[in-house]
Parts: structure tokens; sequence; C-alpha cells
């Protein structure tokens, strides 16, 4: 089961690099949940559903940000959670200011949809929070 929620979302990370809605809904929970990147400016958010996530990932991020990038390095099974390891590439809008950053993130999956996205700045934190460690990174 865990390697089918692996693929589930490898699909919904392509899927929102994208724009791909209409492969994503059917991959995700209508009432899923889209949270701050724990670290980040948005800590504490939390958009629920698709239409609020679109808003946030689209619209408000965009705003923001004249470039924005992700790059999936990998994608490590910790059962009913995956975590994708990633590089961020950003350039300010207003500022010009370039950033590369790697930071993780965590879809939790059940009945095969996700249900809850969870970023973080710091990719030890995500892969502590799911009871692994760099080293397991390494070895996946």
């Amino acid at each position: 089961m865990s390697q089918e929620n692996v693929e589930i979302v490898r699909r919904v990370y392509e899927s929102s690099l994208r724009s791909d809605w209409d492969s994503m809904s059917e991959l995700i929970d209508p009432d899923f949940e889209f949270r701050g990147t724990l670290g980040g400016l948005e800590e504490g958010r939390i958009a629920r559903g698709e239409q609020q996530f679109r808003e946030v990932f689209e619209k408000e991020d965009l705003d923001a940000w004249e470039e924005r990038r992700f790059e999936p390095e990998d994608f490590i099974d910790a059962g009913d959670c995956v975590v994708v390891l990633q590089r961020e590439y950003r350039r300010g809008r207003a500022s010009g200011v370039e950033l590369e950053l790697d930071t993780a993130v965590v879809f939790e999956v059940r009945g095969g949809r996700v249900v809850r996205i969870q970023g973080y700045m710091d990719r030890a934190a995500a892969l502590e929070a799911m009871g692994l460690s760099e080293q397991d990174a390494h070895s996946s």
C-alpha cells in the first residue's frame, strides 16, 4: 500500500506543478488541508479544499514571487505519509532577490487520496516528524 501512496503523491505533486487541477482533484480528498510551511512565513495558515489551495498556490504565492520552481529530489515512503525532499527556486517580484532552498513536503494519504499537505523549511524536521532520520532518507 505505501508504494501506491508514493505513486499517488508523485501524481499529485506533478499535477500541482503543471496546474493540472482536473488530474489533481481525482487524487485529493475534497476536504484536504494544505498547511503553511513550518518555519516559513505562512506557518499556521490552513487552506481547506482544492479551491483554497489553488488560491494560495496560484494567486497569492505568485503575487509575491516572479519566478517559482520546485524540483523533487526524492519521494520517501513513510507509511500513510510520503515525504518529498525538494529544491525550491524563487525570485521576488518586487525585490528581485533570488532564493535556492532545500525543503520538504509531507503528504498524508488515506483511502487512496491525499488528505493533508504540510511543508517544512527544514528537511530534518520533516523526516523527524515521520519518525525517520536523514540516514533513512539517504538509504531509500
